[in-house]
């Protein structure tokens, strides 16, 4: 009987004080105090016995307005950015409906689409610019087109569009009709970012996330902003009745209050750990980082030259070193086996491990005779 293939995240997750997790885009370098107050306050008064406000803290709500800037749409909270993302395709898509999306993207969006029942039509992105384009979206829109999706910056290349871009494809979404499904994850990390809701807001669907910027991944929390009557419609697969955790909304109205005095810190070191993990990357012959600098917290890393397969670095990182990176097959049904993905919103512990680890793992794969082929 074989053994199970190698659970990375069960692996991960068991040694979690050890590892340096650089796999998730996951955020460490928000200040721990942030957060904790009033954190630690929430459970002294014992917040977690009543349910929250069904339809979110009235002061959490007016801070993710004011930190989007936009003003005359509906907001609606989810238990994070992805639940968002499920209800929307959910509501707003069909059978027989297409999306225009790209490859690599964050396939997560991708099967939710097709649980609607609708079907993505990925352009092929790897190549410069490495985004979606105006003209090429113009080109590729069909009478089956319900929807583009527009991830900025995209997870997980960490390319991010100009605003005139954005201005263009929010004028094709108005001109042809379609839906913009815009999500804005990283915006944080992104100089001079464009909302397409400010070009064309009655047909865009903001997604957000305190998950990345704020640094609360695990606290699930995030939702949608869109036009009143689509956002009732999208609000109808809500099953979060009762309310988004209180704790989640806790912690979020805390590094909202004070996200300026500290988002730009986080963002200056994050910039930083990518010049330094693209630095350490193509110290190695054959490996290159094909989007730099990254307007998001992570960028790839391109192997393919070195015939070391994603999967195998991944397994060699993480039980050998204690670093955790991610092979790039859930992001790229095309080219998911050319690299790996790297997150760097991290402490300098973390950076050191990588710089020391990447190398010598590249060095140990390259030696080893590959695995026979399965029969």
């Amino acid at each position: 009987m074989s053994a199970p293939p190698f659970d990375a995240f069960r692996y991960a997750h068991a040694k979690r004080s050890a590892i340096a997790w650089m796999s998730q885009n996951t955020n460490h370098l928000v200040p721990p105090d942030v957060v904790r107050g009033a954190l630690e306050e929430a459970i002294r008064t014992r917040r977690y016995e009543g349910y929250p406000l069904a339809a979110g803290d009235p002061e959490l709500l007016e801070l993710v307005r004011g930190d989007l800037g936009l003003t005359g749409l509906s907001l609606f909270l989810t238990g994070g950015g992805t639940e968002s993302l499920y209800m929307i395709a959910r509501a707003l898509l069909g059978r027989g409906d297409e999306v225009i999306a790209s490859d690599p993207s964050y396939l997560i969006i991708h099967k939710f689409i097709e649980l609607a029942g609708a079907r993505t039509q990925n352009l092929d992105i790897y190549a410069p610019p490495y985004r979606l384009t105006a003209d090429r979206v113009q080109e590729a829109i069909r009478p089956t087109t319900r929807m583009i999706l527009l991830i900025d910056p995209l997870n997980p290349l960490g390319s991010g569009y100009p605003r005139e871009e954005v201005r263009a494809l929010a004028e094709i979404a108005h001109d042809r009709h379609l839906i913009l499904l815009n999500d804005v994850t990283y915006r944080d990390f992104s100089d001079g970012h464009a909302l397409a809701a400010d070009f064309a807001p009655e047909e865009t669907v903001t997604v957000w996330s305190v998950s990345k910027n704020c640094g609360l991944a695990g606290m699930r929390l995030g939702g949608f902003v869109a036009p009143r009557e689509m956002a009732a419609t999208i609000a109808r697969y809500n099953t979060n009745d009762l309310g988004v955790n209180v704790f989640a909304q806790i912690a979020a109205t805390a590094a909202l209050r004070s996200k300026s005095a500290w988002i730009g810190e986080v963002v200056r070191r994050t910039r930083e750990n990518g010049e330094r993990v693209r630095a350490v990357a193509e110290s190695v012959a054959g490996v290159r980082v094909p989007v730099f600098p990254s307007r998001a917290n992570m960028t790839v890393l391109d192997v393919a030259e070195t015939g070391v397969a994603p999967e195998a670095l991944q397994e060699e990182l993480l039980r050998r070193h204690d670093v955790f990176v991610r092979a790039g097959h859930y992001l790229s049904p095309t080219h998911g086996k050319r690299f790996v993905r790297v997150s760097f919103s991290n402490p300098p512990a973390d950076l050191d491990r990588f710089a020391a680890a990447f190398p010598e793992a590249m060095r140990a794969l390259a030696a080893r005779p590959p695995a026979p082929a399965a029969r």
